[in-house]
């Protein structure tokens, strides 16, 4: 006889296993999905790789130009374009023959006008093929500053070749790849100063300040105290003695410049004199006495001793004034 509750019939059981996994999952938290944030960052992208240096761009008019022949580090060829060359996105070359220039004096003037202001920096390329060149390059530099152009000279075919690739090979150079490097230390600094004189080196630098403890006591030290650093033979100490004790100015410049203004002076006393001689004979002969007592005057405060009549013969002087200085001589003796 089966039991009226019904426990042991199989819905029971099955409503009871229900109810348990209902309450289980109740009890269980609810997993929640991250809100989507309102700003979208951007990914990070990889930056492309520069590519190689291009070519160099040639002229057609400088067809069998043996600088052709010696650009060999980088590649060119040959585009319409108003330059001769072109070694970077703003730098642009002409080249000229002083020697073409010298035939051919407008054509240089006819290119750059061509330019007009296409490039930021204009190179003029000048090969100095001539003996007599200073005429021609002074003429050129004038022109260079009024046009804005950068004026570059070359004695040879493979040396103005050498300056196209080094425009080209620094197109994109930065602006540290020249400048020099400042201490940043003052073991740095300290390394800079020793190794002023060419011979002493950083090594020489540290055996210096470790036998002196600091930089001052190296510079007061006596000769024969320094000789005594390892590695430091007469040379050195010579140099570095020369570097920390001598005067910026040399004396002799000095001597040189006073020289040299005396001489002024007596050739503008000299000059006076000749300009004056027009007046009359008499004029003459008196101003020509004033002028050689100048003269001797001021020759002995300059410590000359040169014949004051040699002088006036290398000056180019009046056969009055000469006449005059002659007397003069003879009255004095």
């Amino acid at each position: 006889m089966a039991d009226d509750t019904g426990v042991g019939s199989p819905s029971h059981v099955e409503g009871s296993t229900t109810s348990r996994f209902t309450e289980a999952s109740a009890s269980r938290p609810t997993p929640t999905r991250p809100l989507p944030s309102k700003v979208q960052q951007p990914k990070p992208q990889a930056l492309p790789t520069r590519s190689a240096l291009s070519a160099i761009l040639v002229s057609t008019r400088q067809k069998g130009n043996p600088i052709l022949n010696h650009i060999k580090l980088l590649p060119w060829e040959y585009a319409d374009i108003p330059a001769d060359y072109v070694v970077g996105s703003t730098t642009c070359a002409l080249f000229l023959s002083l020697k073409y220039h010298r035939l051919h004096p407008e054509y240089i003037y006819s290119r750059i006008r061509l330019l007009a202001g296409k490039y930021l920096l204009r190179i003029l390329l000048i090969m100095v093929d001539i003996p007599n060149h200073e005429d021609s390059l002074k003429e050129l530099s004038k022109t260079s500053i009024i046009n804005n152009l950068t004026l570059v000279l070359c004695w040879s075919a493979p040396e103005a070749a050498h300056y196209l690739e080094l425009f080209k090979s620094s197109e994109n150079a930065q602006p540290t790849a020249i400048r020099t490097q400042q201490a940043q230390s003052y073991k740095e600094s300290l390394i800079e100063f020793v190794t002023a004189p060419r011979s002493i080196n950083k090594s020489d630098t540290a055996s210096l300040i470790s036998t002196f403890g600091t930089l001052q006591n190296a510079i007061n030290a006596q000769p024969e105290q320094i000789s005594a650093v390892p590695g430091w033979g007469e040379k050195k100490v010579q140099q570095w003695c020369n570097a920390v004790r001598e005067d910026f100015r040399v004396e002799t410049s000095r001597k040189a410049a006073a020289s040299a203004k005396n001489i002024t002076s007596q050739r503008e006393i000299v000059s006076e004199s000749r300009a004056n001689e027009t007046s009359s004979p008499l004029d003459a002969h008196e101003e020509g006495e004033e002028a050689m007592l100048a003269v001797e005057a001021e020759g002995a405060r300059a410590g000359f001793h040169e014949d004051p009549e040699k002088m006036a013969q290398e000056e180019g002087m009046s056969d009055g004034i000469m006449a005059a200085l002659a007397e003069l001589r003879k009255a004095g003796g």
